[in-house]
């Protein structure tokens, strides 16, 4: 299920994200984050739009959990101008190993920190 997890998310993020749906995907996909529309078609959207106004961007994956249906990402992006992200995504899969359910957390890489500890 990582593999899965991790290969769905970077051939998206990458610039395919119907060929991911169609991988990786059960027959429903139920979206918590609140910039992406709800389905397998609002996901498609916004990873084509992400690809057409930041081809350069990149993504890091820096750690992949599973437990029992549950699949999270610790992944490191940097996006045009070296904006940097951190983000935690959660993916459910189905009695398939089909991703049917997506939460996640984004946070911006402050240019200064308490400690000399990274964010990943």
């Amino acid at each position: 299920m990582k593999e899965n997890a991790i290969n769905f998310y970077k051939m998206a993020y990458e610039g395919n994200p119907k060929k991911a749906v169609e991988l990786y995907v059960g027959d429903e996909y139920i979206q918590h984050n609140p910039d992406v529309a709800n389905g397998t078609q609002g996901f498609i959207d916004y990873f084509e739009r992400m690809q057409a106004e930041y081809p350069e961007k990149s993504i890091n994956f820096v750690r992949a959990i599973a437990e029992d249906d549950l699949v999270a990402l610790h992944t490191h992006q940097v996006w045009p101008g070296n904006d940097q992200y951190i983000t935690m995504d959660f993916f459910r899969f189905d009695n398939n190993l089909k991703i049917v359910e997506h939460w996640d957390s984004i946070q911006q890489v402050p240019e200064k920190s308490a400690n000399p500890n990274t964010m990943y």
